[in-house]
């Protein structure tokens, strides 16, 4: 019985040597991460493997973050620099997810007339999330118009001063155009001309002083009448000077207005929300426009008014003896005019259309093509093409149709009986009736 108490004793001492020298089977695996991501594939805590076990491991980022590598006990992980790789089990180790934010390149230009002086123009690098001032500047005699490009999170594309969240990498550019753009209108005896630092000359006929205009500034267009003038001003207010007999000139609490129009003895003023407003003779309901909504541009003929909707179809009020207000079928046009007793459209694809007396031919335009503006005097219209050169048909009883050998035009006017064209250079050209003047233009250097 004592062999085999000794025999058990000696085994079971023999047993419990053996079990202290034999290695592990297993091993502890603790896993960790910083901010910005998580380990999802096994999960983050400490978990138990045999040994040789590999283990997969996925580290997932959060949004706007970027997985780097992996630290720690990291000598049997396969790749240290994905984000998806295993690990051996052959002993206990801690390892450890690393993330950053996730970085951007954000790259700024301008165009002429200003630029961005936050964060300034070039490549920024930034962290992915971050929301970046935008500051852009004009340069004197120019304005911040838009941004454009990759825009999907600027606050407000209108706004010189605004920002962006750099969700992604984006190319921006900040728009100017100038403030003031050189223009010329012609009135029924005067043409009016606006310079390119928004002050204004005029020649031609002034007994009723429409052509005393040399203390306006900041002006942004011009219109003549038949004896008076207007002028808008940036603010969207207005100034005027000449014959006010039927209150064409009652302009003093208009405000907002984007675009006005004006003839015989009436004036038209769009507004910056697409209505319209008018003063003036209303004998044949030619000021009756207060429900007009939707309105892109508008035009005063002798006795009737005509809006462009945004649509590119055309609504018109007052006399219509000649039919010069039978607009309503007309479809596709991008800019309206207004004569005597006729009407002009001119459509997206350069042709032009005219309706109303035409008893001189001054509605004969169908055979028209490649127009990019129209202009219509008392009985004779006008058409500039995208070459520079110039047509015009109708009276030309004082030559206000010779406009054959004109070139490098990028804006008409008409006149009663006279025809003004700008040219790229900033230099005007006129023809026809010059019996006050009117036609002589060659100091009106507009500096384009």
């Amino acid at each position: 019985m004592k062999r085999v108490g000794i025999f058990l004793i000696t085994v079971t001492l023999v047993t419990g040597v053996v079990g202290c020298v034999q290695p592990a089977s297993f091993y502890d695996l603790t896993i960790a991460s910083t901010t910005g991501g998580s380990v999802t594939i096994p999960g983050e805590g400490t978990s138990t493997y045999d040994e040789g076990t590999v283990v997969n491991l996925v580290a997932t980022p959060d949004p706007g973050y970027l997985f780097v590598d992996w630290t720690g006990d990291v000598s049997t992980i396969g790749d240290v620099g994905n984000a998806t790789t295993t690990i051996v089990m052959n002993d206990v180790y801690f390892i450890i997810g690393n993330f950053i934010k996730q970085q951007y390149d954000l790259t700024t230009t301008s165009t002429a007339g200003g630029s961005i002086t936050m964060p300034g123009e070039g490549t920024f690098m930034y962290d992915g999330g971050t929301v970046v001032n935008l500051v852009a500047e004009a340069e004197e005699g120019y304005k911040f118009v838009n941004w454009t490009g990759d825009v999907s999170t600027i606050k407000d594309l209108n706004a010189a001063q605004t920002t962006i969240t750099t969700d992604g990498s984006y190319s921006v550019t900040a728009n100017f155009e100038r403030k003031y753009t050189p223009m010329v209108a012609g009135g029924a005896f005067h043409t009016v001309g606006l310079k390119a630092d928004g002050t204004v000359v005029a020649v031609g006929y002034n007994e009723y002083g429409q052509c005393v205009v040399a203390h306006w500034t900041d002006t942004i267009q011009v219109l003549a009448g038949r004896y008076h003038t207007v002028g808008l001003k940036s603010d969207g207010t207005l100034v005027t000077t000449g014959w006010n007999d039927y209150g064409q000139l009652n302009v003093g609490g208009w405000i907002d207005i984007i675009q006005v129009a004006g003839s015989f003895l009436h004036t038209v003023g769009l507004e910056s929300d697409g209505t319209v407003v008018a003063v003036g003779y209303n004998e044949n309901g030619q000021c009756n426009v207060g429900g007009w909504t939707d309105i892109v541009e508008v035009a005063a003929g002798g006795y009737h008014t005509v809006g462009l909707k945004s649509d590119g179809t055309v609504v018109a009020v007052g006399y219509n003896g000649w039919g010069q207000c039978n607009v309503a079928g007309w479809t596709d046009i991008v800019q309206v005019a207004a004569g005597n007793h006729y009407t002009v459209g001119l459509r997206s694809n350069g042709t032009v259309v005219a309706v109303g007396g035409n008893l001189v031919g001054q509605c004969n335009v169908g055979g028209w093509t490649d127009i990019v503006e129209v202009a219509a005097g008392y009985h004779h219209t006008v058409g500039l093409r995208s070459d520079g050169t110039v047509v015009a048909v109708g009276s030309d009883t004082s030559g206000q149709c010779n406009v054959g050998g004109w070139t490098d035009i990028i804006q008409v006017a008409a006149g009663y009986h006279h025809t003004v064209g700008l040219r790229s250079d900033g230099s005007v050209v006129a023809v026809g009736c010059d019996g006050w003047g009117q036609c002589h233009v060659g100091d009106l250097m507009l500096i384009v």
